[in-house]
């Protein structure tokens, strides 16, 4: 689903049946990224539910010149979910729940050369399938019609591209753990 600008103005305002769209349409990726955040199915489940209701009592906050609306919809969980394994004195968002990166927020620093680096170890189309998922906001539906292979597929190709990822960082840790050891 690209994003339908009728049914998001429907949800600003406040029409419920184009709430049980959205819903229908992005509770199940909704879901995973607060599964795999919480790794517990009850709370997964009443945080999704939260997710909604906030999308629903801040749509009007949505603009489309930003970004996606699954994007937006997935900040929302996942700060959503964050907030709720923290400390309530440590929220991720600030009083205004606004989900947009504001430019004078303190963001960790990210190493943005390490991270390509990394990324173009993997194959080409590992590369893109992340960058479509993980970058471009899109679902997985969407990026498999993109990258016009089968669903499965591109599923795998995400899996295979993130456990490389995952033992590339896993030796840059080990060899920092190690330097460290000697260090001390």
């Amino acid at each position: 689903m690209q994003d339908n600008l009728e049914l998001i103005q429907r949800l600003q305002q406040k029409d419920s049946k184009a709430l049980s769209e959205i819903y229908d349409h992005y509770s199940g990726a909704l879901y995973g990224v607060i599964l795999r955040i919480c790794k517990n199915e009850a709370m997964a489940q009443d945080l999704l539910q939260e997710t909604f209701v906030k999308i629903w009592e801040k749509s009007n906050q949505y603009d489309p010149k930003k970004g996606k609306f699954f994007t937006w919809s997935y900040r929302i969980a996942k700060n959503q979910t964050l907030n709720s394994l923290r400390n309530p004195n440590k929220l991720i968002q600030n009083e205004d729940l606004s989900v947009y990166i504001n430019k004078t927020d303190e963001e960790p620093k990210i190493d943005i050369q390490e991270l390509d680096g990394s990324l173009k170890q993997l194959e080409p189309h590992h590369q893109k399938a992340l960058e479509l998922v993980y970058f471009n906001g899109l679902t997985h539906r969407e990026a498999h019609e993109e990258m016009n292979v089968p669903l499965g597929t591109f599923k795998s190709y995400v899996k295979q591209a993130l456990k490389k990822l995952r033992e590339v960082y896993q030796k840059e840790l080990l060899i920092l753990w190690v330097l460290t050891e000697m260090v001390i």
